[in-house]
C-alpha cells in the first residue's frame, strides 16, 4: 500500500536532490557518527596497543577491546543507515519504512548508551597509574574525546528517528474521509420570522400550505313550498 510522505520522507517517486540530502541535519550527524567511529577504533587499533605494555588504557585489555568493538559496529551501522537514508524516499511501502525507522531508533538509542559507557570505561582506565608511562598519549586522548563526541551525534540521530516515527504514527491515524458537513453548501440558514415581523404590514411571510382560510357564509334562503 502506497503511503506517500509517511515517516518523515517525501512521497514515493518524487525527484531526489542530492544537495538537499547532504544539507539535512540528520545526514550531517550520520556522516559525523561514521567519522567519529573511524577515529575511535582507528586510534586504538593503530597506536592504542603498545607492544611492550599492552593496552595503553591502564593495561586494561578489556577497555581496548570494548572501544574497538563499539567503534567497528558503529562504523558499519552508520554506513548501512546512510545507504538506507538514500533509498528511503523511493520506498513506497509504509510497513517497510516503519521497520527502517524503528531499527534506526533502536540502534541509535543503543549506541548513544554504549558510547557513554565507552567514554566512562576509557576515561577510568586512562586515569590508572599504569597509563602514565605510555608513549601514545595523543591517540588515547583522541579515542576518549571522540567517544564523547559520539554520544552527542548518536543522541541526535535518536531524536530524528523518534521524530520520523511520530510522524508516521500520526499519518497512520489521520482520517481518510472528508466530513460530509463540510461539503454542503455554505448558504446561510434562514430562520423563522419573529412575532414583531409577522405583525408588520410589510411582512412577506407566506402561510403554510395546510393553513385553512375561513370562507364567507352565504345568507340563509328559506325554502319555497
Amino acid at each position: 500500500m502506497d503511503q506517500g510522505g509517511a515517516y518523515g520522507a517525501g512521497k514515493s517517486g518524487e525527484a531526489f536532490n542530492i544537495i538537499t540530502f547532504f544539507k539535512q541535519p540528520k545526514t550531517i550527524l550520520r556522516v559525523l557518527s561514521w567519522v567519529f567511529s573511524l577515529i575511535v577504533f582507528g586510534c586504538i587499533v593503530a597506536e592504542g596497543n603498545d607492544p611492550k605494555v599492552g593496552c595503553v588504557f591502564g593495561k586494561d585489555q578489556g577497555a581496548c577491546s570494548y572501544g574497538i568493538i563499539i567503534g567497528v559496529f558503529a562504523f558499519i551501522i552508520s554506513l548501512a543507515f546512510f545507504v538506507a537514508d538514500l533509498i528511503f524516499p523511493s520506498i513506497s511501502s509504509a510497513s517497510k519504512r516503519k521497520k527502517i525507522v524503528m531499527a534506526d531508533l533502536g540502534l541509535s538509542g543503543a549506541w548513544t548508551f554504549l558510547y557513554f559507557v565507552s567514554f566512562c570505561v576509557l576515561t577510568n582506565a586512562w586515569m590508572s597509574p599504569d597509563s602514565s608511562t605510555v608513549n601514545n598519549a595523543d591517540n588515547a586522548r583522541a579515542a576518549i574525546t571522540f567517544s564523547f563526541f559520539s554520544i552527542g551525534s548518536w543522541a541526535g540521530l535518536t531524536y530524528f528517528a523518534l521524530q520520523s516515527y511520530r510522524q508516521g504514527t500520526l499519518s497512520a491515524f489521520a482520517p481518510s474521509y472528508q466530513d460530509p458537513m463540510q461539503t454542503e453548501s455554505s448558504a446561510p440558514y434562514t430562520s423563522f420570522p419573529s412575532a414583531a415581523e409577522m405583525s408588520s404590514p410589510t411582512n412577506n411571510y407566506q402561510q403554510g400550505p395546510f393553513t385553512s382560510e375561513e370562507k364567507p357564509s352565504a345568507e340563509y334562503q328559506p325554502p319555497t313550498y
